[in-house]
């Protein structure tokens, strides 16, 4: 055994097998060429001298050696491990772990450093302890664009969930089709006879948001309408129903999807019906899946197959024999448009009233 440590060596698996060691590292590391250049004999008494040592290779030296460790990293930016199996996150995470298993690999997660500037970073401290990994996967709303330029600096795989962009080039991705599911959906509240929809929201410029921004904007000019954008940041649920009101919305897309179900308690508490006095469409999951009765309107995310694409995206880029093309790096799953009961035909003017306060409209 190592001397100290009552770990097993690759000096006592050598030993046992009647080998050098340098063989030893050969069968553990070179694949079939390795096979080849020590013969079967000599492959299976070193397999079997790790079988009665038990022997396990370092990963963090097999990776300096140029070897594969078989281990994805995980890392995210938002506090978002599994608090039951409601959170938003969750799929993502059962489809990184199914595909993981599926071809043979091992999960690690590593945690971030706090950024001066507010939340986590993966590289903050310099730190070089991502060499224990073949790649890893990266989530969360919330980026940090030095992160992604040092990581693609390192050219280092990895596969972000979720369209994301950088300066440093391009960004490895699975995201969701937000721009296309938006405009389906305001598309159909237009249909549905509505004469004015409303963008209501996360105005921020990270990528989900200005997907689904666009998106709204495409269908507007496409139906010759006039697009009303309003900030919803911090507003409670009875807050921005007067926010509508006051813009003379019959329907709106909410964004984060968080707040949709506010502001139809609000509507319902005034006796207000919804859909009829006001349709309401989800822009994506709810951030918290809190279980009702209602079937939004809206689209759903392909959360659990984006997590398992992005760890077939970092797979391929470990196994290509050439770089994969930006066009091959960057993918996009198309989102799933739910009808709902929450949309309907106008059947009655928007809430409001001209004493309410002036609203917060940013188009």
């Amino acid at each position: 055994m190592g001397r100290g440590t009552g770990r097993a060596t690759q000096a006592d698996v050598a030993r046992l097998a009647g080998v050098s060691q340098a063989t030893v590292s050969l069968i553990l590391n070179g694949g079939e060429n390795g096979r080849r250049r020590v013969g079967e004999q000599a492959r299976q008494r070193v397999l079997d001298a790790i079988r009665m040592t038990g022997y396990v290779a370092n990963p963090a030296a097999q990776r300096l050696a140029g070897g594969r460790t078989r281990i994805v990293g995980v890392f995210t930016y938002e506090p978002v491990f599994p608090r039951d199996s409601r959170d938003f996150y969750h799929p993502f995470l059962i489809g990184v772990e199914a595909q993981a298993e599926a071809l043979g690999c091992d999960l690690l997660f590593f945690t971030g450093t706090p950024s001066p500037q507010g939340g986590q970073r993966l590289l903050g401290d310099g730190s070089r302890r991502l060499g224990i990994a073949d790649g890893c996967v990266l989530l969360g709303r919330y980026d940090d664009k030095r992160d992604l330029a040092d990581l693609l600096d390192r050219d280092f795989p990895f596969a972000f969930i979720g369209r994301r962009e950088s300066t440093a080039g391009p960004v490895p991705y699975v995201g969701a089709d937000y721009r296309t599911a938006t405009r389906e959906v305001v598309e159909r509240l237009f249909a549905l006879g509505h004469e004015r929809v409303g963008f209501l929201g996360d105005l921020r410029r990270d990528e989900p948001s200005v997907d689904r921004a666009e998106g709204y904007h495409q269908a507007v000019r496409a139906a010759g309408r006039r697009p009303v954008v309003l900030d919803g940041t911090g507003l409670s649920g009875g807050e921005a129903l007067d926010l509508l009101g006051d813009n003379g919305l019959t329907a709106a897309v909410i964004w984060p999807s968080g707040l949709a179900p506010a502001i139809r308690a609000a509507a319902l508490a005034r006796g207000l019906s919804v859909p009829g006095d006001l349709s309401l469409a989800q822009l994506g999951d709810a951030e918290s899946e809190t279980p009702d009765d209602v079937e939004w309107t809206g689209f759903r995310i392909p959360r659990e197959e984006m997590g398992a694409a992005a760890v077939r995206l970092l797979y391929e880029q470990l196994v290509s024999a050439a770089p994969l093309t930006a066009d091959a790096l960057q993918r996009s799953l198309p989102c799933t448009v739910l009808t709902g009961t929450t949309a309907g035909p106008p059947t009655a003017s928007a809430p409001g009233s001209p004493s309410r306060p002036p609203s917060r409209s940013a188009g």
